[in-house]
């Protein structure tokens, strides 16, 4: 019995332990060396439709330029598009968005002018939002390598307009026309994509399109492997759900699935892309590999015949941004998941609804975690207390305990019954202190994952030092108060009675003090608080048991 703590403590530190291991499994990466452009080479992008289909495509769908084509797409001038909240540069080749740099984000609190860039058309850290057309023959529809023309050379949204429509051109000689449109609303990043197919020949036209995103690895010299987070493909399907498709993953296999009312993303920490095609229509989804340096994730529409002096719209959403979960939720079913809190969702998102909620009436995001940690404090005071006066009592009795053991020596047996008895008279759980851990691990696991998700957190300040809650404490200031707090607060407990045991749980202080060292500041922020508060409960039950107990003495 006197060993619950101890236990306990070293489950938190295993949970800890997992917590880390998993993280590294599913999003740790190794920083990568930039891919330099001459190891790129052209391959196929977007599986080739079966004979039974449509007709074959003699050309290649979806190919990656090679070297002199993707020169020779940078040299190309691209359309400058500006909204209030985003910056893009579409590419004449394929009418692809390759660049795009989100204005409200910057890429460090330093420069708040140097906006973060998602999009980019050349390594490192190339990721492209594509999208063309298949047809029967090689030039009869353009795909993602075909030459579009626009009206003009930059677009803005005007002060008091709502949307911005950007409309690319491509035409051949046959009598086909395609129109790229791309529609933007003011405070979105959201997206509308047309591709609308005329097709003015004298025979049926028979078309599908697709739609991909291609990237790069993520390297990032100013991210530590201790904060690094899941870069590489998502898909949601309602049988399947939200599914994650490493850039390994990407590389071993190809993913070949027809979804009705699903997305496909290529999402890194706190941004993704994502394309989302229409309600009750069905596309089938694809990955592919190029050369293991570009990674792809796409989906393809089903084949449809445009009769002769008809017109045919291919309608997607594309959503270019962060990962605001009340946004994401409006957009698609499950796009929300992309916010990834784990297996604690259920909790982790109340906690995240509940801070934000604090935030929006303090203003600080710092301070709401500390009316957070307070406000979970409220809510299992009593718990706690019952929990406390458990331990308090362990406390008066502890050299009780010692003189049975002294008594008995090696004979566990009647030493176990001994202690028994003594417990059940002193009306004493020795369980009872396990209760405020075991009920914090699942609060402290979703509001790691809320704090380590939540775009909201990024590079958001606190005070003095502590400018970025996000990210590791620079000073290791508060992971050592920290540590002084949980020291505190175990010498409030009961010692056990085993020398080795207590020298053990002397060094967890320590153990603990490192592993904070390297989470994020915001989380150590809670938990330090967390301690705060409960030492100060702690010591007033343990006073007021102290003064019962001496009144009971008199």
């Amino acid at each position: 019995m006197d060993n619950q703590r101890l236990f306990l403590f070293l489950a938190l530190a295993a949970v800890l332990f997992l917590i880390y291991e998993s993280w590294m499994q599913d999003y740790g990466r190794p920083a990568q060396l930039p891919v330099a452009q001459e190891q790129i080479q052209g391959a196929p992008g977007i599986p080739v439709p079966s004979a039974n289909e449509i007709p074959t495509v003699s050309t290649t769908p979806g190919a990656v330029p090679d070297g002199a084509s993707l020169s020779a797409a940078l040299d190309e001038t691209p359309i400058r598009v500006e909204t209030d909240v985003l910056r893009l540069e579409i590419s004449p080749r394929g009418a692809t968005i390759a660049s795009a740099w989100l204005l409200d984000y910057a890429v460090v609190p330093e420069r708040p002018d140097d906006k973060f860039q998602l999009l980019k058309p050349v390594p490192p850290n190339m990721f492209v939002v594509q999208s063309g057309l298949l047809g029967e023959k090689p030039d009869l529809l353009p795909t993602h390598e075909a030459i579009f023309t626009s009206a003009q050379s930059q677009y803005e949204l005007q002060p008091g307009a709502d949307r911005l429509e950007v409309a690319l051109e491509w035409t051949n000689d046959a009598g086909v026309r395609v129109k790229k449109i791309y529609t933007f609303t003011r405070g979105s990043y959201l997206i509308e994509s047309r591709q609308v197919v005329e097709n003015q020949t004298d025979a049926p036209l028979i078309a599908r399109a697709y739609n991909q995103l291609q990237r790069t690895e993520l390297y990032d010299p100013n991210e530590t492997r201790f904060i690094s987070t899941f870069t590489g493909g998502v898909y949601y399907s309602p049988e399947e759900k939200y599914k994650k498709v490493s850039l390994e993953d990407i590389a071993k296999g190809k993913l070949d699935r027809t979804v009705t009312d699903g997305w496909i993303a290529m999402m890194q920490h706190y941004f993704l892309a994502a394309w989302v095609p229409p309600r009750a229509v069905a596309e089938t989804f694809y990955t592919n590999a190029l050369n293991n340096s570009r990674y792809i994730i796409g989906k393809y529409s089903q084949p449809v015949s445009i009769s002769p002096g008809t017109a045919h719209v291919f309608e997607n959403q594309l959503f270019v941004g962060p990962k605001l979960l009340s946004t994401l939720e409006d957009i698609a079913p499950g796009l929300e998941l992309a916010v990834d809190y784990g297996w604690l969702t259920v909790i982790a998102k109340p906690i995240y609804w509940l801070l934000s909620w604090i935030y929006a009436v303090v203003g600080n995001w710092g301070w709401s975690i500390i009316v957070l940690t307070i406000l979970i404090k409220l809510a299992f005071y009593k718990l706690s207390e019952t929990s406390y006066r458990s331990m308090a009592h362990m406390r008066q009795i502890t050299p009780r305990l010692q003189a049975l053991k002294d008594r008995y020596g090696d004979d566990k047996q009647r030493l176990n019954q001994a202690m028994m008895e003594l417990y059940k008279t002193e009306k004493i759980n020795p369980l009872g202190g396990c209760l405020p851990i075991l009920v914090q691990i699942p609060v402290f696991i979703a509001l790691y994952w809320v704090l380590l998700e939540s775009v909201e957190m990024r590079q958001a300040p606190f005070v003095l030092w502590l400018d970025n809650l996000s990210a590791p404490d620079p000073y290791f200031i508060l992971p050592l108060i920290m540590g002084v707090s949980m020291f505190v607060q175990q010498k409030l407990n009961p010692a056990p009675p085993d020398p080795l045991q207590a020298k053990i749980m002397m060094s967890l202080p320590f153990v603990f003090t490192v592993f904070f060292a390297f989470f994020p500041s915001g989380l150590v922020l809670y938990w330090t608080v967390n301690n705060l508060l409960s030492i100060a409960q702690q010591w007033k039950i343990t006073r007021d048991l102290e003064v019962e107990t001496a009144k009971r003495r008199r």
